[in-house]
């Protein structure tokens, strides 16, 4: 079985959640390589990222860094130079992208909590693959000083965990007075969007009491978050071309990212506008909007090897980093070997509402799994 980590830490409190690092986190005293050969020999980090510092000053055991797929520029999970780690929830499915190594060392029980960052779709859909919970908070929330790229109008580090407790703990630990509050009533809108049809069912019977809506804008929010990450991306990323050690699937990105022009980007900017409008209207009418974390279910590894773009899979995930929503995924077993996402998406700022909904859903789901405190009470 491939390794979740690229490389085991112990700082911190022992007696602590266990804490990984998506490789593209600056921890002090190591390399932060991005899951890439091209940055394999870059000087170790100075110190540590804001949000390392946070889980450690909050009683947290950083145990590792994570695998990624390179440079945050995929959603496979799959990695020939790093390596691509095993999905424990599906053996022989695709982990999910790009935060990997963070899904699958939490699923695998090796990490009690995992830091990702999400541009789109890069904690959620992992979380769906590996069968756990991934939250990307409302754009801006947490601080990314340390994380890389350094600049970003879509990306947030966020925490994956396999109870809702944990995620909790570690956005306490992130936001200054982070609150859950109590939710007597909260009134949910289930999203119509293209998707197998299991998940569809899947939502249906998870949220039954739902109010039916519709997005007119979901798929033209999906093009402009792809313009943007490309672009902004590239301004990263592209000068690593030129040293030859970009694997091919993540080289060819970034040479079709290299081609997005300022009319695609303010053309994206203006869909930005759009459709933020339009999901804060919906959540005018609703506090909570539901829909499946991912079209279909996470593909095998040799199909998706073969596959020119997979891109798609996150269709239903993109969306909400082009609008800065927060957003929530908790796993769903969806038949014999099969698991899914249910996605939960909350106004801007109501992180703390949106994981009171994420525990209420936990608990009427299933029986929640133990956390950390709970294990080592």
């Amino acid at each position: 079985m491939n390794s979740a980590f690229v490389e085991r830490l112990s700082i911190g409190d022992v007696r602590g959640p266990r804490v990984a690092v998506k490789d593209c986190i600056d921890v002090a005293g190591t390399r932060t390589g991005c899951g890439s050969r091209a940055l394999a020999e870059t000087e170790p980090a100075s110190g540590h990222a804001r949000v390392v510092r946070q889980v450690l000053d909050a009683g947290g055991h950083l145990v590792g860094k994570t695998v990624m797929h390179e440079l945050a520029f995929g959603v496979t999970g799959i990695n020939h130079w790093a390596g691509t780690p095993a999905n424990p929830a599906m053996p022989g499915h695709i982990p999910g992208g790009s935060s990997s190594g963070s899904a699958a060392a939490v699923a695998a029980g090796e990490a009690d909590v995992a830091l990702g960052t999400d541009t789109g779709g890069s904690i959620r859909m992992p979380a769906a693959c590996c069968g756990i919970i991934g939250l990307k908070p409302s754009f801006g929330l947490v601080g990314r000083q340390g994380v890389h790229p350094a600049a970003s109008s879509l990306d947030c580090v966020g925490p994956m965990a396999r109870t809702m407790d944990d995620i909790i703990w570690t956005m306490e630990a992130l936001v200054d007075g982070f609150h859950v509050p109590p939710s007597p009533h909260l009134r949910f809108g289930a999203l119509d969007v293209d998707c197998d049809s299991r998940l569809a069912s899947m939502v249906a019977a998870a949220v039954p009491a739902a109010i039916p809506m519709t997005s007119q804008r979901m798929a033209e929010a999906y093009d402009a978050g792809l313009s943007i990450i490309s672009r902004e991306t590239f301004a990263a990323f592209g000068h690593l071309l030129a040293t030859g050690r970009v694997g091919a699937d993540v080289a060819a990105r970034l040479a079709d990212a290299a081609r997005v022009d300022d009319w695609q980007l303010a053309r994206a900017e203006a869909v930005r506008a759009a459709f933020r409008t339009e999901i804060d209207r919906l959540l005018q009418r609703v506090d909570i909007l539901v829909l499946p974390t991912l079209p279909a279910f996470p593909p095998r590894l040799e199909l998706a090897a073969r596959a020119k773009a997979l891109v798609t899979m996150t269709s239903l995930v993109r969306p909400f980093n082009l609008s800065g929503h927060p957003a929530l995924t908790l796993p769903v077993v969806a038949g014999p070997g099969l698991v899914a996402g249910l996605q939960l998406v909350g106004r801007h700022g109501e992180d703390g509402l949106l994981c009171a909904a994420g525990r209420r859903i936990e608990h009427a789901l299933a029986t929640p799994r133990s956390s950390w405190r709970g294990e080592n009470a």
